[in-house]
């Protein structure tokens, strides 16, 4: 995205690959058809240790029905909207379509590609920059973006060079951590439950203050996935990095709050305990939660006494869920923490500390919720990136 913004304006601009292809984060997106989008966006959804306010004023720059209107018109890529979920994906469900076509639209609007290139240090010179790279003569510029990522899925090319680069060069740098990423318990609980899916709602403590995801929920042989679970990952992440207390995450089974499910088990009909919870739930979790409040699960309904009634009230709509780990980077959607967002200039993306140096997308900090959040950053972001390098890069040879 920067490189089609630079090129836009008519500025040379060199995009350097260090795959073979580009865009991997893009082809694994969204189960290979890419969640573009999302259908609307709200900045409060976004976490950072930097300003809000700053956070918000970046998205302003590029709002999100313009990003639509790029992908659509100028792109010519028609999006289609999954009620379900609330998600943009292209019609095509295709996300190598994405790719490709961002890749094509670069080089149309006069930018040059080099994949299979690794950058190993950006150096500041009177004149511009130096790009230092391995195996290959260094390349002189006079303005450089870096859109190189953080450390999430290491197979798709994210080794973290922006960020060693950004630290070297004196950038205030917050801690990092994996984001949007499984958990794991051990010893693992659940595993029996591996397979299950439902919908969930997953109540926790962020910088705070109580936030709450709901959204799909999986149980793995390891532990637990799904949106809802990716969604406050961060929460427990932050927790065990911090090496203080574990945070608790409570879970919501199923879309039935506490007074609807006390209504149903306050019947004073003669169905079995069970039979209400299968109503709601699959029978495997209906079965551990019955085991693990006393119950025995042919127990009608109308003899259900008062306190097991309580505890199991407490297991449905509050149960503590025992993580004690998570997948780290290997799986995680997104870094949390990077280059905090008051180092740089929040309409260009220009560093604060290095003129003719921008930064963009995941190396900042600032990550959104699953559901195209984290692309509506990087659009934005690079786009303002690389018309900042541009309008850079012009005025640079203007005063030359």
């Amino acid at each position: 995205m920067a490189a089609i913004a630079a090129a836009s304006t008519g500025a040379p601009v060199l995009l350097l690959e260090r795959t073979r292809d580009g865009g991997r984060k893009i082809l694994i997106s969204g189960g290979g058809r890419c969640n573009i989008l999302p259908s609307a966006l709200d900045p409060g959804r976004f976490v950072t240790d930097s300003s809000p306010h700053t956070l918000r004023k970046i998205l302003a720059g590029w709002p999100h029905a313009q990003q639509r209107q790029f992908f659509e018109v100028d792109l010519g890529i028609p999006l289609a909207l999954e009620e379900e979920s609330g998600k943009l994906f292209p019609r095509s469900n295709r996300a190598r379509d994405i790719r490709d076509r961002l890749l094509s639209a670069a080089q149309e609007r006069g930018a040059s590609l080099r994949f299979d290139v690794v950058v190993r240090d950006v150096v500041p010179e009177r004149a511009g920059w130096r790009v230092h790279l391995e195996g290959a003569a260094p390349i002189d510029a006079v303005a450089v973006v870096l859109a190189t990522g953080g450390l999430s899925v290491p197979t798709t090319g994210s080794d973290g060079i922006g960020l060693a680069i950004a630290r070297h060069l004196q950038h205030d740098v917050h801690p990092l951590y994996p984001a949007l990423t499984p958990l794991t318990a051990a010893p693992a609980v659940h595993a029996a439950l591996a397979g299950i899916s439902l919908t969930v709602s997953i109540e926790g403590t962020r910088q705070g203050r109580r936030v709450a995801a709901t959204g799909g929920f999986l149980f793995t042989h390891r532990g637990y996935s799904g949106p809802s679970v990716l969604d406050v990952s961060d929460i427990a992440v932050r927790s065990r990095l911090g090496g203080g207390p574990r945070e608790e995450l409570r879970v919501q089974w199923g879309t039935m709050g506490r007074a609807g499910w006390d209504a149903r088990l306050q019947a004073r009909g003669a169905q079995s305990v069970l039979t209400v919870l299968r109503e709601q739930l699959p029978v495997r979790l209906a079965e551990l939660l019955l085991h693990e409040a006393g119950i025995e699960a042919a127990l009608a309904v109308s003899q259900l006494a008062r306190e097991r009634r309580l505890a199991l009230l407490e297991l449905l709509t509050r149960y503590a869920l025992p993580w004690s780990g998570d997948e780290g980077y290997r799986k995680a959607e997104v870094t949390g923490g990077g280059v905090a967002l008051s180092e740089i200039h929040s309409s260009t993306m220009e560093s604060r500390r290095h003129p003719g140096l921008f930064l963009c997308g995941e190396m900042l900090d600032a990550f959104g919720p699953i559901g195209g959040y984290n692309f509506a950053w990087s659009w934005a972001t690079g786009r303002a990136a690389g018309l900042g390098a541009a309008r850079y890069a012009a005025s640079s040879a203007a005063r030359s």
